[in-house]
């Protein structure tokens, strides 16, 4: 196969840069975007001079503000953060079409076959990050690899403002060094498991056969394999088709026993009818599934094949989810998976 070139785009605390740029007052002040410390809000994201505090994305406010009590604090404005996302792709689709967003503030782009800058994917990512810095008034990271793995830990590797490339001849090198805690798909339990077994980089996770890890991790064991040598196939989706549509709600104050959680599933499923009905004809939905957070922060997320989506089947499901950890509730969620029709369509005009 012809050696890919992919460039892996991150804004830096996309939403607060954003609130900084329309207020420069907030430049220099502990900042984080979110919800009210008195009403159970989370971080949604902050600056870097409240991450020296150790804020962070997803904690709660109230947890923010203990650690940083000078922290200001700016509710959200989606609409804004989506406009300035719609122009940043713009300025993408200026160097390829082929544009695969995570989400707001992130997107791998496939320049493999891009004319710009005679082929450079370097250069094609420093102009990208030129523009946006230039004409909106923020700045991205970006990371140059041949692949979609290697990009995303590129991006990370000099954050904020930074560019990070790795070459095809530096794969090698540069993986087997790599702590196995930046693998993807590699979280908290497995990274210490793997620890326990004296794999710490992929220099060590080298030594392991495929059936080895397989027998070690299950499915996820080939996948380490790959990863560990820098290898990783996957292209990047230009049609990011939704999986499933959910709604979910933080209450002000923790949701004592079972029957306070079910009182809550009416509203709930009310929104949810009013979301699913927006969806277009190309969507069927599926299997219904339950969140729930506990007061401790541990959760728990149960679904169901072939169950209806009636009131009935997700008092069922939140039952049996509630029962996993039988402690009050700080959050619920119900959703419902979704089958994209448009593959069945062109897979059935094939015959």
């Amino acid at each position: 196969m012809p050696q890919r070139k992919i460039i892996h785009i991150d804004c830096d605390c996309f939403y607060a840069a954003i609130e900084m740029r329309d207020d420069p007052s907030l430049a220099g002040k502990p900042l984080a975007v979110g919800g009210s410390p008195d009403k159970r809000g989370v971080v949604a994201t902050c600056n870097y001079d409240a991450r020296a505090y150790g804020v962070r994305s997803a904690m709660p406010m109230r947890t923010a503000v203990k650690l940083c009590p000078d922290l200001t604090i700016v509710r959200p404005r989606m609409d804004v953060y989506k406009g300035v996302s719609r122009q940043i792709h713009q300025i993408f689709r200026d160097f390829t079409e082929v544009i695969e967003p995570l989400s707001l503030d992130e997107a791998y782009l496939d320049v493999s076959d891009s004319l710009h800058f005679a082929g450079s994917a370097t250069r094609i990512a420093q102009e990208i990050r030129r523009r946006v810095a230039t004409e909106l008034l923020i700045t991205v990271s970006a990371g140059v690899a041949p692949n979609k793995f290697l990009a995303k830990i590129a991006s990370d590797w000099r954050k904020p403002d930074g560019l990070f490339v790795i070459t095809p001849d530096q794969v090698d090198d540069f993986v087997a060094a790599l702590p196995v805690s930046k693998l993807h798909g590699v979280g908290k339990v497995t990274a210490e498991k793997l620890a326990r077994l004296g794999v710490r980089t992929c220099a060590d996770l080298r030594d392991w056969n495929k059936l080895t890890l397989a027998r070690e991790f299950g499915s996820f064991g080939e996948r380490l394999y790959n990863l560990a040598r820098g290898q990783d196939e996957r292209s990047v989706q230009v049609d990011s088709r939704r999986q499933s549509i959910s709604v979910e709600n933080t209450y002000d104050r923790d949701l004592p026993d079972l029957p306070a959680c079910l009182a809550q599933l009416p509203a709930l499923l009310d929104e949810l009818r009013g979301r699913m009905a927006r969806l277009d004809a190309s969507y069927k939905p599926d299997k219904p599934f339950v969140k729930l957070k506990f007061h401790d922060f541990t959760q728990t997320t149960l679904e169901q094949a072939g169950a209806r989506r009636d009131l009935d089947s997700y008092r069922q499901l939140l039952s049996a989810a509630f029962a996993r950890g039988d402690k009050p509730v700080r959050l619920i969620g119900v959703g419902v998976r979704l089958q994209d029709l448009r593959g069945v369509a062109e897979q059935l005009s094939l015959f």
